[in-house]
């Protein structure tokens, strides 16, 4: 079997709202095969940019579009091919978009070789550790005011959900406002049910560790991305100085930048994006160096279903992951209809595919009305 396409779809819906909300515009990796068999994989990230890494010319040895290093190549080498790209693109690719785009590709190979094989790829893994289903968290941005926030909390409780995560704006501009936002969704869940906040970048380390000694007393699970990426300094001593639990990750691109988030930031919660960390090749080495620092891996996505179903396979597939991002936020109308097979939540879980390959199919009439043609 030899790949004999690779191709980039970009979509996006016919209006997007200015919020951190990436589930309003999708990159699609879509690889063909002389078998008949092709996998998608999704690429959350810049998707013009992504899109020229991967259908960009060969340069030199070391600077190659992706497609050109893969078509004719055995898609079922996934180990070979990740290297290949790699070493191949090491010039311009050891982080950020070339990497995130190597992720498209692989979790598209992973997916081609799950229906080859006719088996799930938590399978092909090695896994199988939630059995039947994982328990989720709902995933929403913040309400414009603490009370709308209070009102998101009381549905997603309403829906079944033990747990839920609200980020982003309008935290960060004022110190009451965001004690109050967290302290309405404390109240909308409930005492029983789990509470994460999401930063979203806006704190130095020390307001941080302000926040999340004020937090503390709403009883949250964790605080995510408080700081920038790069501050490993200020997330190492946020994370020695509370003991509210400090997650990261989703802005980290292959295991070494990993690396550098435990090992200097030691965060207690690693966050893995498969849509940005190099796929499920490069993910399950994560996962590996995190359970020999004691550390818990969840996903993070905030995109399509397609990423939800890498990320049910890839939790399924490791013994240091416990529950599953899962978005609920209401409106996002590229998300519902890209694929044919839709997640839903019951009581708080949502079930592990059971398919080959990743288990969900893209939708024709979806791919019709949102692509976007580039040049």
């Amino acid at each position: 079997m030899k790949i004999t396409d690779v191709e980039v779809i970009y979509l996006r819906q016919d209006h997007v709202k200015v919020q951190c909300d990436s589930g309003q515009d999708a990159l699609v990796v879509r690889i063909s095969t002389d078998a008949g068999i092709s996998g998608i994989g999704e690429v959350d990230s810049s998707p013009i940019a992504v899109k020229g890494a991967i259908e960009g010319p060969f340069s030199s040895t070391i600077t190659s579009g992706l497609r050109q290093l893969i078509l004719g190549e055995d898609p079922l080498k996934t180990e070979y091919l990740w290297h290949k790209m790699y070493r191949q693109n090491v010039y311009s690719g050891r982080r950020g978009i070339a990497i995130h785009a190597m992720s498209g590709i692989d979790m598209a190979l992973w997916d081609i070789k799950g229906k080859f094989l006719g088996q799930p790829i938590w399978k092909l893994l090695g896994g199988g550790f939630h059995a039947n289903r994982i328990r989720a968290y709902a995933s929403s941005l913040f309400g414009a005011t603490p009370e709308e926030t209070g009102a998101k909390a009381r549905r997603f409780r309403d829906l079944g959900f033990t747990a839920a995560k609200f980020g982003w704006d309008p935290m960060g501009q004022d110190e009451k406002v965001d004690i109050a936002l967290v302290r309405e969704a404390r109240n909308g869940l409930g005492e029983e049910s789990d509470l994460m906040i999401d930063a979203g970048l806006v704190w130095d380390a020390k307001t941080a560790l302000q926040r999340a000694r004020a937090f503390s007393d709403f009883r949250i699970f964790w605080l995510e991305e408080p700081l920038v990426p790069d501050d490993y300094e200020g997330y190492r001593k946020l994370s020695n100085a509370t003991d509210v639990r400090i997650a990261a990750g989703e802005h980290e691109s292959e295991r070494r930048s990993f690396l550098d988030l435990m090992d200097r930031g030691q965060i207690d919660v690693v966050q893995v994006d498969l849509t940005r960390c190099g796929g499920f090749t490069e993910a399950m080495k994560i996962a590996s160096l995190a359970v020999d620092r004691g550390l818990p891996v969840v996903n993070h996505g905030f995109t399509t279903y397609i990423n939800v179903a890498a990320s049910l396979h890839f939790l399924n597939a490791i013994p240091n992951s416990f529950i599953l991002e899962f978005v609920a936020e209401e409106g996002t109308t590229l998300r519902d209809a890209l694929t044919k097979q839709r997640f839903t939540a019951t009581d708080g879980f949502v079930d592990i595919p059971m398919e080959p390959g990743l288990g969900v199919e893209l939708n024709d009439e979806a791919l019709s009305r949102f692509a976007v043609r580039t040049v």
